[in-house]
């Protein structure tokens, strides 16, 4: 039976040459065909050089941990045998995205179709986080009281600094990249349930979509079940943030199901400040501010986080997960993927290396942290 609030994760990343440190051309059917004969749970993605994995729906977020750690170091080990590495990022330090090719699959080559160079262009990974809303609780009232909250789950997560071999100045650049598809960014404010329905069917009847998967926003309910899948994070380097920010997003479904008052009958005005929110999450990360419609203030991400994890306390002891929870904290004091990425380029910099070859080292620390094999952690 299925547990209420229970948590499937799920991450993207990205495949790479090792000796080369760009995103991998060849090896990388090799790759999948032996990740798939052994973990069942690791798929295709729309581009040839990366991989998707996912957890099982669980209530214990340690349970998740084993799991997830078990797949980065199992998968790491057999994309090493093969001279490639596996790496957790928003984007890739390295890669062009005009070299980078499709699958060769059908059903993905009607999506490249329709896409056409927007598809070709989306070379980015992403954390996906669905967790399941019980019985007789709006998924879509859910979805729209919860984006008030999706700018700090980014801020969070940046773990893109860097596009086309080139220092964005942005903290999280991959969603810029994802806006360019479409039914992307924020969703509407549905008025309900049969509101998003008739939306859904339109669309698919009209031969717009052909697949409920294609709807793209940063938090949608699951074509899979009865889950809210938020979709608004990077790929997350270490292991810790991404727990971090499953368990936070999974208290905040708690919070908003328990407490419908919360949020509660959100206006235009408020989206288009969770969307100038998310914009700053982008670009500073953890050391901006965020705009408060109710302060009328901008208030910096580390208070919004002390108050936010207030909010859930309660939450997180009913669900067994403040261990992961408290992670969020130690994000903000040692900082995101991002801040390492960008301190390591510039450190590198500073000792004589060209572009090219800082970002190695970058792509470098990327793929020892995924597969937990940096020495010490940073």
């Amino acid at each position: 039976m299925r547990a209420e609030f229970d948590v499937c994760i799920e991450e993207e990343v990205f495949i790479n040459d090792a000796g080369k440190r760009d995103a991998a051309r060849t090896r990388t059917r090799d790759l999948l065909d032996a990740c798939q004969a052994s973990f069942p749970q690791v798929r295709a993605e729309l581009m040839e050089p990366q991989l998707v994995w996912a957890t099982e729906p669980v209530s214990d977020l340690a349970e998740a941990r084993r799991t997830l750690s078990a797949l980065r170091s199992d998968l790491g080990a057999l994309a090493a045998a093969r001279g490639l590495a596996l790496m957790a990022s928003g984007t890739h330090p390295l890669a062009l995205w005009s070299r980078v090719r499709p699958r060769d699959q059908a059903a993905r080559g009607r999506v490249l179709r329709d896409l056409q160079m927007v598809g070709s262009r989306t070379v980015v990974c992403g954390l996906s986080v669905g967790v399941g809303v019980p019985e007789g609780v709006s998924r879509i009232d859910l979805m729209n009281r919860v984006q008030p909250f999706l700018p700090l789950l980014l801020a969070l997560s940046t773990s893109s600094p860097f596009w086309q071999a080139q220092r964005t100045g942005l903290l999280g650049y991959r969603l810029a990249a994802s806006r360019e598809l479409p039914r992307s960014g924020l969703p509407p404010l549905f008025r309900d349930e049969a509101d998003y329905a008739r939306y859904l069917d339109t669309v698919v009847a009209a031969g717009a979509i052909d697949d409920p998967r294609h709807v793209w926003w940063v938090i949608c309910p699951s074509p899979a079940g009865p889950r809210l899948d938020l979709r608004i994070a990077d790929s997350c380097t270490r292991l810790d943030d991404a727990l971090a920010v499953a368990a936070l997003y999974r208290c905040l479904v708690r919070r908003l199901a328990r407490d419908p008052d919360l949020n509660r009958d959100p206006t235009g005005a408020s989206q288009a400040i969770a969307a100038e929110n998310c914009w700053r999450a982008q670009r500073y990360g953890i050391h901006g501010t965020f705009v408060c419609e109710t302060a009328r203030a901008a208030r910096p991400v580390a208070t919004v986080l002390a108050e936010t994890l207030a909010l859930v306390t309660e939450d997180a002891a009913a669900l067994g997960c403040e261990a992961e929870l408290d992670l969020a904290r130690w994000i903000v004091a040692r900082g995101t993927s991002a801040d390492r990425q960008l301190a390591l380029f510039t450190e590198a910099q500073g000792r004589g290396l060209p572009p090219r070859e800082a970002l190695a080292t970058v792509v470098d620390w990327l793929s020892a942290e995924t597969v937990g094999a940096n020495p010490t952690r940073h």
